[in-house]
């Protein structure tokens, strides 16, 4: 009875160019990836300054696993607190200007763990139309009233606030957005925070790190709290969540998420600073990812291609979801690793392949993409 019915909907993943099959990568190298024992360049990665791939941390992390072991063996609320977390956390909510950080065991986690917490019923959150689906979930879990607003539209966001009629608002977004790869208008949101009371919660999650004056993203300014991701341009794994003042010890006595799971070892606290040292002098690292950026996006824009993106994430407009499928498939024949969106992370008929520049990409590189997809695009003309 389930076989039947899950053999049906995977029918009609396949026949909607909706299906999943991810390649299988036997091996990283780098900015190169092993798939079908081939050596292909890989323009799908979130690593974007390369410490994924750093001997340094690479070094430092197992010294600390060394040092500390490998399980904290415990939920933060049992025996998991350990003196070395919560150091962690200062420094992380000192670096970027916060009164408090947490830390959560991976990025999903920390926006269901936050928005279905903070937000209750009779509230009511309004969100950019874009945003990532944890978030969506979490709101989905929270029981608060939820209105959408045209993506990083100030004057859409304006409209809702106007009609809305709770007295607790929240307002949702991105710093930089995950699949459109454009930034937000924090000028015109801190505008609307000087004539309108709300509580901004902003996913820094592809901007930490990544960009901003020491990697500290761009909405710092306007969002009350921010949700920062490990996996990212920290080249490790789990994330954080930067708070006010008393949110902290709320999330720690109400946050189901947050309580009922066993926490990231020590080992994972002692790296995240060291990981923060990196951060900091990584000037270079930043330069190298935002020329290459910008290298790629101007090339493929004179090649005629409609590409949309204002740093690091890019996204090559293609719509129809076989042809992307495709389009993918026929750049990793070129040892070109890239992968196509599609429904429901972006909408019907508006796929994209979703590019992930990296510090690592040299101009080399990045001619080949633009060549290897011009190639392509023409085959399947």
């Amino acid at each position: 009875m389930f076989a039947e019915r899950f053999k049906n909907r995977l029918m009609l993943q396949q026949q909607a160019g909706l299906y999943r099959e991810p390649p299988e990568v036997k091996t990283r190298d780098g900015k190169y990836l092993s798939i079908e024992g081939r050596r292909v360049l890989n323009f799908a990665s979130n690593d974007y300054l390369g410490l994924g791939v750093s001997e340094e941390l690479r070094r430092r992390a197992a010294g600390n696993f060394e040092k500390y072991g490998t399980s904290s063996s415990s939920s933060r609320l049992v025996s998991g607190n350990y003196s070395i977390i919560n150091e962690a956390e200062k420094v992380y909510a000192s670096y970027f200007g916060y009164s408090n950080a947490i830390f959560f065991p991976s990025g999903y986690q920390a926006n269901l763990g936050i928005l279905s917490t903070l937000l209750e019923r009779g509230d009511t959150v309004i969100f950019d139309k874009h945003v990532h689906a944890s978030s969506v979930k979490g709101m989905m879990m929270s029981g608060a009233n939820f209105l959408g607003y045209n993506h990083n539209s100030m004057p859409h966001l304006e409209k809702r606030l106007k009609m809305c009629t709770s007295e607790q608002v929240a307002v949702l977004t991105e710093s930089l957005f995950s699949m459109d790869g454009n930034l937000l208008d924090v000028a015109g949101l801190g505008k609307l925070k000087e004539h309108c009371r709300f509580l901004t919660i902003a996913d820094e999650a592809h901007a930490f790190g990544a960009i901003g004056s020491g990697g500290r993203g761009i909405a710092g300014s306007v969002a009350d709290i921010a949700v920062g991701t490990f996996g990212k341009a920290f080249g490790f794994f789990g994330a954080f969540v930067l708070l006010p003042a008393g949110f902290k010890e709320y999330l720690f006595n109400f946050s189901s998420p947050l309580i009922y799971t066993t926490t990231l070892p020590e080992a994972h606290a002692a790296t995240a600073i060291d990981i923060l040292e990196i951060i900091a002098r990584s000037e270079d690292k930043r330069k190298r990812l935002r020329d290459a950026s910008q290298s790629l996006k101007k090339g493929l824009l004179l090649e005629g291609f409609r590409v949309t993106g204002d740093a690091h994430i890019l996204a090559l407009e293609i719509g129809d979801e076989t042809k992307a499928v495709n389009m993918a498939r026929m750049l990793l024949r070129r040892n070109i690793f890239v992968l196509p969106a599609r429904y429901p992370t972006v909408p019907l008929h508006k796929s994209i392949l979703r590019i992930g520049v990296t510090a690592l990409h040299e101009e080399e590189d990045i001619a080949s993409f633009i060549d290897h997809v011009r190639e392509a695009s023409g085959e399947l003309k």
